[in-house]
């Protein structure tokens, strides 16, 4: 399976694409939405991603105002949700310039839109759509852009599998491009995030959606994740990106910098390469080794001319010379002759022997 996403090829033989989520990071800024598209770029991101919504269409303000509890991270925000997603909306009219600006950066455009008007409005900009995890059985929404004919990027966080398998199956009725990322939803930034990333998801979805390409949004602190999910198959990786984690803002806390991103693609990139064939045969490398490391089996005496060779009279002993009698072979060697003289310490050949 292999999608294109602008000029970049997708799949299992390629290399993983990295998705830098500036989302609320451009602080309502659009020249800070501009330096932060360069800074991916430079961080070593293939895509700069954002998320057009407007507040009305996507929380309810009364909704959260009377909501009894179970607030997660929003409780830690200073303003209302509603106002918090106000200040964070993308205005429409930075659509062209922010896709412009990633053309001239050399690095792909994208968004993820939370209401019918953005998904339309995004359709001659984009390449691809993303989902966000909390859309995942808003089947209206699935539908609308999955019919748009390109990519989709699924999140699956705070979703069953049964609603995962709805999901995927709604879409690939409509388009058969679809990324399919593991997700945990917790933004708070705390290290016992890890014990529920539940990265083995990865390998259940291989098994039930083998046409799909896999994929990670993460949002826990270093690389351990990332690196574990393209261990197991994700060619796409999500994470939030901003300049400064000590800004104020909704994603700052939890969202990789400059350093950190680009730690991460280098040592992904080493991954890729450490990761090479499922074929197990001697690297090129190690051509030498099996020489030097190695043992054959050689004259322990110095043997004459017809000597009976005995168990005694040989030993198993490196450098494996080229041509030698191997070790597992040693059994064969045991009641044959030596046809000329053979000096201490050099390894025998099945030239050297006769019946």
């Amino acid at each position: 399976m292999e999608i294109k996403i602008g000029s970049s090829t997708i799949g299992d033989q390629h290399p993983t694409y990295f998705i830098a989520d500036i989302a609320a990071n451009h602080d309502g800024d659009l020249n800070r939405a501009k330096l932060l598209i360069r800074l991916a770029k430079e961080a070593g991101a293939d895509a700069a991603k954002f998320q057009n919504f407007k507040a009305a269409k996507i929380v309810s303000d009364y909704g959260f105002r009377n909501m009894d509890g179970r607030m997660s991270h929003q409780e830690s925000w200073e303003k209302s949700v509603f106002e918090v997603y106000q200040d964070a909306s993308v205005p429409t009219d930075w659509t062209p310039i922010l896709k412009d600006y990633c053309e001239k950066m050399g690095i792909a455009y994208f968004s993820s839109p939370y209401d019918f008007e953005s998904i339309d409005d995004l359709d001659m900009y984009v390449p691809a759509y993303k989902v966000g995890s909390g859309d995942i059985n808003w089947l209206e929404s699935l539908e609308r852009m999955a019919s748009k004919g390109k990519p989709v990027l699924l999140a699956t966080g705070a979703s069953t599998i049964g609603e995962v398998q709805n999901a995927v199956q709604f879409i690939q009725k409509i388009n058969k491009q679809l990324v399919l990322m593991q997700c945990n939803t917790n933004y708070t930034a705390s290290l016992e995030n890890f014990k529920h990333i539940h990265l083995n998801v990865l390998k259940t979805y291989a098994l039930m959606f083998p046409d799909v390409i896999l994929g990670l949004s993460d949002h826990t602190p270093g690389h351990a994740t990332v690196l574990g999910a393209v261990t197991l198959g994700a060619r796409v990786i999500e994470k939030h990106f901003t300049d400064d984690n000590n800004r104020v803002g909704p994603d700052h806390k939890f969202a990789m910098n400059p350093q950190s991103w680009e730690d991460m693609v280098q040592n992904t990139r080493q991954l890729e390469r450490a990761l090479g064939s499922s074929q197990k045969f001697v690297a090129g490398n190690e051509q030498d080794t099996v020489i030097v490391q190695r043992r054959c089996v050689r004259a322990h005496v110095a043997l004459k001319a017809g000597d009976l060779l005995t168990r005694d009279k040989l030993e198993v002993l490196r450098p494996a010379t080229l041509g030698a009698i191997r070790p597992d072979e040693l059994e064969t060697v045991i009641g044959t002759k030596a046809i000329h003289d053979i000096p201490a310490g050099k390894e025998i050949r099945w030239t050297d022997l006769g019946a």
